[in-house]
């Protein structure tokens, strides 16, 4: 995998091949994870329930995938396992001044730092041909003026 060593340096233990969470879903796989954060959707998010363990939760937080969830309620129902929505649009105020202080005082700055590049205005049709074509890891924040 060509991102590896890149993740690893931002503090991942181990890197799994993005194959095993896009393929066929099945309505339970081998238990792997104690929970998840998905920014995906669609088989992306189905696999990742199928393999959380017992009693374990995920959090949705992404679409890119697509809107539709091809599984069964099997991780739901045999493996106790919560699918939570993160919602950014109507969090009260309160709640996000906490997790913006969170992220203040807990992020590692310097691997914040290390995932994020720059760009001008002009430059944000052809990162967003590169993005879509996968060409693009990390962040890109648009400096305007």
């Amino acid at each position: 995998m060509s991102e590896a060593d890149y993740l690893k340096r931002l503090g991942a233990t181990e890197v799994i091949d993005r194959a095993e969470l896009t393929g066929q879903v099945r309505p339970l796989g081998r238990e792997r994870w104690a929970g998840g954060i998905d920014s995906v959707g669609s088989t992306t998010l189905a696999n990742v329930l199928s393999m959380t363990r017992y009693g374990g939760a995920v959090a949705a937080c992404g679409l890119a995938g697509g809107l539709d969830l091809p599984t069964s309620v099997a991780p739901f129902i045999l493996r106790a396992v919560s699918l939570l929505g993160i919602d950014s649009v109507m969090c009260p105020q309160s709640v996000r001044r906490e997790a913006w202080k969170r992220l203040a005082s807990d992020l590692d700055r310097g691997k914040l730092q290390a995932m994020t590049r720059e760009i001008s205005l002009v430059e944000v049709l052809d990162a967003g041909r590169s993005i879509v074509e996968g060409q693009v890891r990390g962040r890109i924040v648009v400096k305007i003026g």
